[in-house]
């Protein structure tokens, strides 16, 4: 299956830096390439990608706006967004994670990172990366640390391993590797998590663990 990603950065060449890494591969097609953010509303529309690739900073909107706007609370048949950010500058990225992004990257992160993180939007899953998800995380997660946000149905303490490990990085098959149980019960565990936070994906269970004090 081919994986149709729309671009939206307002530097050319960063825009073009992407589709020539985007376009290489055999499961991928830049279907869009914008330099705003109206025009990104406008494209994603239109064209239903199956991923967007974001830049945090655009003109007319900015990428959280887009992504509130494509992927937010309440949207119907909302899109998979990754927003692209410069850690030092962007740190309200964090918003993003709120508004319904799926994962993000720091732009100089390279194209291994880049092609993995829409991957993984693609399958329907969340770039959570110890290298640059959990750093931002825990980064902007510092000033709440220790206040463990009360749930009505608390999480069990398998749970709590689960999200430990998923704040931190793990994917799927080293969860259950590192607590030796199935697969499947890993993704049950994932989907109970989900549903006792209110999460609707894996960043938000790691910024939910990162916020309350779970991972420290």
């Amino acid at each position: 299956m081919t994986i149709r990603v729309l671009i939206a950065d307002d530097q050319e060449l960063v825009r073009t830096g992407f589709q020539m890494i985007l376009d290489a591969q055999p499961d991928m097609e830049v279907v869009a390439a914008v330099a705003d953010g109206a025009d990104a509303v406008e494209a994603a529309r239109r064209l239903r990608p199956d991923v967007c690739l974001l830049d945090i900073r655009m003109p007319k909107l900015d990428g959280l706006e887009v992504t509130r706007i494509l992927a937010g609370p309440g949207v119907e048949n909302p899109m998979r967004v990754v927003i692209v950010t410069t850690f030092d500058l962007d740190e309200y990225v964090y918003g993003a994670l709120r508004s319904g992004a799926t994962g993000f990257l720091l732009k100089d992160s390279g194209p291994t990172l880049l092609l993995e993180a829409i991957r993984a939007a693609a399958a329907g899953d969340a770039l959570v990366s110890p290298s640059v998800t959990v750093r931002l995380l825990q980064h902007l997660a510092q000033p709440a640390a220790g206040t463990v946000r009360p749930l009505k149905d608390p999480l069990t303490e398998r749970e709590l391993d689960v999200a430990r490990l998923v704040a931190r990085g793990r994917t799927n098959q080293e969860v259950a590797a590192e607590l030796f149980v199935s697969l499947s019960t890993v993704k049950t565990h994932i989907g109970s998590i989900m549903a006792k936070l209110g999460a609707r994906n894996r960043v938000e269970i790691a910024a939910w663990a990162w916020e309350s004090g779970v991972v420290s």
